[in-house]
This record gives C-alpha cells, sequence and structure tokens, in this order.
C-alpha cells in the first residue's frame, strides 16, 4: 500500500493524514506492508511534504505580508530547494480575519528564495499558492535587486496597490546567480496576470478584495506589465498571458518575467522531486486524496496527479477525502476507482474537521475490509 495524499487543510497536515490512514488499515491487517509518501502541489504544505519525504528544514527570519517580521522554512537536499511561497507571504502568516488586499508584500518570498541560494540551491522548485498577496511578484523581485520607481524615483509602497504609481522598473540589480540557477514554478493554476480569468477576479475575494479592490488591482497589474515591456521588451506583455502568471496574486508572473522559470503543473514537479515514480513502482494499490475531492480536484490538484500516474502503471487508485462532490463517473475518468469520504461517517462539517483523525482511521478499516481480506 502506497499512501500518497495532500493534507486535510484546516484539519490534518499530509502526514497526518498517512499517519490515520497507516493505523486504520493495520486495525484490520496489522502485518499489511505500508510506504507513506506526503505529497503537495505547490502550495502550502509543500515544504512539510519536502521534509517528510528527507529534504532538510531550514529556517529564517523573513519579511511577512504585512511588513512585520516572521520565521518561515525552505528545504534542501543535494543543491535542490523547495521553497513555498505561502511559508512567507501567504493567508496563514496573517492574523485571523485580518487581510490586507492592497497593501500585502511578496518581499518575503524573495528573501526566502535568496536563502535558498545561500545555501548553495542550483535548482529551486518555486510552489506558489495560498497568497495573501496580489503585487504581481513585485515585492518578491524587489528583495532580489529589482527597483520599482514612482515618478519622483521613490521606490513605490507595498503591494499591488502601490504599483498604480508605478512609472519605471529597473531589473538590471537582479541576483546574478538566478541566471545560474534552475527555477521551475509550480502551480495548480494556470489563470493569466489580469482580466477576467486573472489573479485580482478570481483569487482577490478570498484575499478580502472588495469588488473596487478587485478593479484597482487588476488595472495596477496591467499598468505594472506595461511598464515592465517598456523596461525589458514585448516578453513582459506575453508573458502576462501564459499559464500561471496569476498565481499566487501574480507572483508567477514575477517568476516567469524576472526570474526566468519554467511552468509545470505543481503536482507533477512535487511528485518528481519526492521521488514518487520509485514509490510507485513497489506499490500494488495507492491511496490519495485531500481534503475535499470537488471539480477544482479535477484542475492540477494532487489526488488527480497521483491517479495520472499511477494508471500510467496500471496500479489501482482510491482515495479518501473530508468532502466528496464528485459523481462515480467523475473520479473513474480521473483514474480514481473509489473515494472515502469523511461527510458520509459524520454529516457536520464543523464536527467532521474537529474529529477529523478519528473518522479517518474508521474510513481505512473500511478500505483494509473491502480491498485488502
Amino acid at each position: 500500500m502506497l499512501i500518497a495524499a495532500d493534507k486535510f487543510k484546516g484539519s490534518l497536515t499530509a502526514v497526518q493524514v498517512a499517519e490515520r490512514v497507516t493505523a486504520g488499515l493495520r486495525q484490520i491487517v496489522p502485518d499489511v506492508a505500508v510506504e507513506t509518501l506526503p505529497v503537495a502541489d505547490g502550495g502550502d504544505g509543500t515544504v512539510a511534504a519536502a521534509v517528510a519525504a528527507g529534504f532538510e528544514r531550514r529556517e529564517v527570519r523573513v519579511t511577512g505580508p504585512l511588513g512585520d517580521e516572521l520565521t518561515a522554512a525552505y528545504a534542501l537536499r543535494d543543491g535542490t530547494a523547495v521553497v513555498e511561497m505561502a511559508e512567507a507571504s501567504g493567508l496563514q502568516c496573517l492574523p485571523d480575519g485580518v487581510f490586507a488586499p492592497l497593501t500585502a508584500t511578496t518581499y518575503g518570498s524573495g528573501e526566502l528564495l535568496r536563502a535558498a541560494l545561500d545555501a548553495g540551491a542550483r535548482s529551486i522548485v518555486f510552489g506558489v499558492g495560498g497568497s495573501a498577496t496580489t503585487d504581481g511578484g513585485a515585492g518578491m523581485l524587489a528583495a532580489l535587486g529589482a527597483r520599482f520607481l514612482d515618478a519622483a524615483g521613490q521606490p513605490v509602497g507595498p503591494g499591488g496597490g502601490g504599483l498604480r504609481e508605478l512609472a519605471t522598473a529597473d531589473l538590471s540589480g537582479l541576483d546574478e546567480r538566478l541566471a545560474r540557477t534552475e527555477i521551475v514554478l509550480a502551480s495548480d493554476v494556470d489563470n493569466p496576470l489580469t482580466g477576467p480569468k486573472g489573479a485580482p477576479a478570481v483569487y482577490g475575494p478570498q484575499k478580502g478584495a472588495s469588488p473596487e479592490d478587485v478593479a484597482t488591482l487588476d488595472a495596477a497589474l496591467a499598468h505594472y506589465a506595461t511598464v515592465l515591456e517598456a523596461a525589458i521588451g514585448s516578453r513582459a506583455a506575453a508573458l502576462a498571458l501564459s499559464p500561471g502568471a496569476g498565481a499566487a496574486g501574480g507572483i508567477g508572473y514575477g517568476a516567469l518575467v524576472g526570474l526566468g522559470a519554467g511552468f509545470r503543473p505543481g503536482i507533477e514537479v512535487m511528485l518528481d522531486v519526492l521521488g514518487f515514480a520509485d514509490a510507485l513502482s513497489r506499490a500494488t494499490l495507492v491511496i490519495t486524496g485531500e481534503g475535499s475531492l470537488d471539480e477544482q480536484t479535477l484542475h492540477g490538484k494532487a489526488p488527480v496527479g497521483v491517479a495520472a500516474a499511477a494508471r500510467a502503471r496500471r496500479i489501482e487508485v482510491i482515495a479518501v477525502c473530508g468532502r466528496l462532490a464528485l459523481p462515480p463517473e467523475a473520479l473513474g475518468r480521473a483514474g480514481i476507482r473509489r473515494a472515502y469520504a469523511l461527510s458520509r461517517l459524520e454529516p457536520d462539517p464543523a464536527v467532521s474537521m474537529a474529529q477529523a483523525g478519528p473518522l479517518l482511521e474508521r474510513l481505512a478499516t473500511e478500505i483494509a475490509r473491502d480491498f485488502l481480506l
């Protein structure tokens, strides 16, 4: 049995999911051979998944999304770093109920990348998702040596709102080591920077943006791309339309245009980095999952990535989740034979989240009876 599940957001980490499923399986079949490989798709939990796979956890003090100092972590192994922007610039870094849609900055994400370079990383997987920010990655680039100035020649204010005053952009001071480092932008979204499917319109409301804020941020990011086009040429305009540019409040755009990053679906990148293919070669059955199996799952989330890789090896996949909102036929098309949901055991969402661990163990006993006996 290979357990390769993502976190149940708000209740269980990916490591805890694997532990609970293992415990439930062994209640029924004590000697079942189980291998665990917690996974992530580039969003929050990506560093934890890398550490669980044997990477070294490194901590550094960086600037949080509100400008205060906080401790963030990245993972390092054999010259490869896994950097998770949510560690420095994510919603998880904000106090409960506090949002700053116009002023939240990605400066700390740039500091985190610089720390990975300082540690000797020659390859960086940059996982983006769960951001508190919509600044197009300007803060990140500023931390790495870029300059964004207003008409008076002063640095613009933090966040996407500050980009309204942007007059000139200068990327010539970017850390020279970036040009010698392979950087992969790992994301589960393929939105462009602006427009109806862009970062402000689609994800701004999740970060506390009002309709007026969304309009302001969309205009500011469009202006940002125009100024960058004047600075570095037509490539800046083309990249604003490319898949992944709108990831994590546009930090994807900053990574593409300033860091020379290449975009890949986050789960594909992470499965490679975590050694999933090797683990899969030893498996006869795979258990994957995440908190909610729904339409979003079908668009690049971890369970579908795991299922696709397993299906290519003709290995059967089942899933666990907190909430199931996909019909059997959709699961089947994704390569998942059956899904087991906590909500079937406990329909009250609040109770289900609070008791997710014991409930998941109960589901795992069902899986063991259905597939191992």
